[in-house]
Formats: structure tokens, C-alpha cells, sequence
């Protein structure tokens, strides 16, 4: 596969092993690439890995990412969440060395009941030293923008440029694009040049080579709606054409595409993926 082809994946489930189980859903899916959790994503508990389960992912050819727990919030006024936070985050990029990751996924949190710039200094104060503890062969820390909804720090693409200055656009900074999320917080991606429109808008927010990896999950819900509610590949508000764009934007040559879309078979996946594999080289007129 070409440097510059975007590889084609899913949030893979790990019964059976995280190497084991996750690389085998991904040959029942066709998957190009992989994203796992390597502890309870609802939950705080630290999960140790099993380094014969660590080296199939390391050696697998598909990319591979980590995506921290849901509850990571670094805007929270909670010293308890605040510090478990960090902890997890932590554990996470740890654990995705060890299994050859190139990223670690985390939400952008939400300031609760505090001002957006009080959050954001309580970013800085605590995500820049895991930053800057990290090796260069680490993998990159990826932050997601969220649907929008209650305080949430990132949800417009603009709104990343407030939290990459608060963490002085540290070299492993990155960004993960999750289209559901970005439709919901108000980018139209369904109209006309709207993929378009957006994705320059985060290259001008956060440069050009940012953009590490995009969650592909169409919208249950209208534009603006600020609901995270995902739906397969076509039959949601987004509908294909805005992905076969996606494809075609230069920020986005060679940035893997992973499925967080509904199913607890392979079928609904299997057709996902390979509905972005034909979006992918569709010809444009």
C-alpha cells in the first residue's frame, strides 16, 4: 500500500487476547489498520499487557492505536479525576510503546464548572510534562474534539488551536478527526464542499501535518445536533459522498481511517470497511 493511500480499519474487540483476538476480527473484517483499548475503557483500572500478546501487535504490518478510557478528563475540577486522568493517559501511551502503537486517542475533556481558561491552564499544567517525558519514538498523544455538548473544550476544529497553544504545539501533539463528532458539533460535512471547508480550517488551526488519524463514523443525528451518536458508513445524516471526499483532501494522504460504527458481528463492519475502500478510489466527477 502506498505511503499516500489512507489504510482502511476498525476498533477491533480483544476477547481472546489483545494481539490474538484483535488481529483476528480484523482479517474477518478486512481491516488495514487496528485501534484497541488497552485497559476497561470505563474505568480506571490499569490493565498490564502480556508481551506475547504485545509482540503480535508489534509485529502485525497493520497500524496500530490506542484509544485511552472514556473517562480522562483533563478540564476537570475533580482533583481525583484530574490526577486519575493523567495516571490513565499515562498508562496509555506506556502501553502503546509496548505494542508498537502510533498514537494514543484521548478525549479533550470538558471544563464542567469551571472558565474555559482555567480548564485549559489545568491542561497545560498537567498533559505538557506527559509530553514532554515522551521519547521520539513514542507514540503520539492524539486529541479528539468532542460533539459539543455541556463544557466541552474542543468540539469546532477552531477550538483546537486554544488547547494546542496551551500545550505549545508540542511536537507529539496530534489530531484525531471523528466525522460524527464534528457533524454534530456543527461542521456540515454533507454540504456542498463541506468536507472541504472544514479540513482547511484545521489545517489553518493546527498545521498541515497534525491530522494523525480520522474516526469514520457517520451521524445518527442532524448537523449541529451535539448528540455522539454514531451510525454505519451511509445511512446517517453524512451519507458516503462526504467520505469518498475525505479521501481525496491532502491533509488527509496516507492518514489511516478507523470504523467506530454500530455492530457486535463482523457483517456490519465487514460492509463498512469495504464501503470506504470503494469510496477511496472513486472517481470524483
Amino acid at each position: 500500500m502506498s505511503e499516500l493511500t489512507s489504510p482502511i480499519g476498525a476498533h477491533v474487540p480483544v476477547a481472546g487476547g489483545l494481539g490474538t483476538g484483535g488481529l483476528k476480527y480484523a482479517a474477518e473484517i478486512g481491516a488495514e489498520a487496528v485501534q484497541v483499548f488497552v485497559s476497561n475503557p470505563r474505568g480506571w483500572a490499569q490493565a498490564a499487557g502480556k508481551p506475547a500478546e504485545d509482540t503480535k501487535l508489534r509485529e502485525s504490518p497493520l497500524p496500530v492505536y490506542v484509544h485511552a478510557p472514556y473517562l480522562v478528563n483533563f478540564g476537570s475540577p475533580t482533583e481525583e479525576t484530574l490526577e486519575k486522568s493523567v495516571q490513565s493517559v499515562a498508562h496509555a501511551l506506556a502501553r502503546g510503546a509496548q505494542i508498537g502503537a502510533r498514537g494514543v486517542v484521548v478525549h479533550t475533556g470538558s471544563a464542567v464548572t469551571q472558565t474555559r481558561e482555567e480548564a485549559l491552564r489545568q491542561v497545560r499544567e498537567h498533559v505538557l510534562p506527559l509530553l514532554d517525558a515522551l521519547p521520539e519514538d513514542a507514540p503520539d498523544l492524539l486529541l479528539e474534539p468532542m460533539a459539543g455538548q455541556g463544557g466541552m473544550l474542543c468540539a469546532t476544529v477552531d477550538e483546537l488551536g486554544p488547547y494546542f497553544d496551551a500545550l505549545d504545539r508540542h511536537p507529539k501533539l496530534g489530531v484525531c478527526l471523528d466525522t460524527c463528532h464534528a457533524f454534530a458539533a456543527g461542521h456540515d460535512l454533507a454540504a456542498e464542499n463541506g468536507v472541504t471547508k472544514t479540513l482547511d480550517e484545521l489545517v489553518a488551526t493546527v498545521g498541515a501535518d497534525r491530522l494523525k488519524l480520522i474516526h469514520a463514523n457517520d451521524s445518527k443525528d442532524l448537523c449541529g445536533a451535539k448528540k455522539d451518536r454514531h451510525e454505519n458508513i451511509g445511512r446517517g445524516h453524512i451519507g458516503e459522498a462526504p467520505f469518498a471526499a475525505l479521501f481525496r483532501h491532502p491533509a488527509v494522504a496516507g492518514v489511516p481511517f478507523i470504523i467506530e460504527t454500530p455492530g457486535r458481528s463482523p457483517e456490519p463492519h465487514r460492509t463498512d470497511i469495504d464501503t470506504l475502500k470503494r469510496l477511496r478510489t472513486a472517481d470524483p466527477s
